[in-house]
């Protein structure tokens, strides 16, 4: 197998603002980083440090629909020199976390399998949903296993610190 999820042409120019959002339109295009329109975001990337942090596009452009069918593939990567967030975008109502979750092991065994991921000391997979459940119920022993297995650490929530 061999992706490259740090291809340039499904990358943004790195962003350094202390806040923007990322927004998945949901007509089959690609997720993309929004600085103005905040309605539209279903993530909040909060950046204090202003950061230069690299939007990657994962779903359509470094895997497209037609490669890998019936592997889940997770929306976004963002990337700073210390972190590498995996994000997936959902606009529906419950339940939608284990399908969410479910994209983010894919894309982080696509990830493990092609890449040496060493530099990366924070490493984080975050499920986002405009449609926010009232309340998050947090499983600690799920929560555990996925970085067992992963290496990721799991937040499913809208706000994405980025600190050093």
């Amino acid at each position: 197998m061999s992706l490259n999820f740090f291809r340039a042409d499904c990358q943004h120019p790195p962003i350094a603002v202390a806040i923007f959002g990322l927004c998945d339109n949901q007509d089959g295009s690609r997720a993309y980083p929004d600085t103005e329109n905040q309605p539209t975001w279903i993530a909040t990337v909060v950046n204090p440090e202003h950061l230069a942090i690299t939007f990657t596009a994962i779903d359509k452009c470094v895997l497209r629909d037609h490669e890998f069918p019936g592997r889940g593939r997770c929306d976004a990567m963002l990337t700073s020199d210390r972190h590498l967030y995996l994000v997936e975008l959902k606009d529906m109502v419950p339940p939608w976390q284990s399908l969410a979750i479910s994209q983010l092991e894919s894309t982080i065994d696509f990830l493990l399998a092609t890449h040496n991921l060493a530099q990366f000391t924070k490493k984080k997979a975050f499920a986002a949903n405009k449609k926010r459940d009232r309340f998050v119920v947090i499983d600690n022993e799920s929560n555990l296993a996925f970085y067992r297995r992963t290496g990721f650490r799991l937040d499913i929530q809208a706000e994405i610190l980025f600190v050093s």
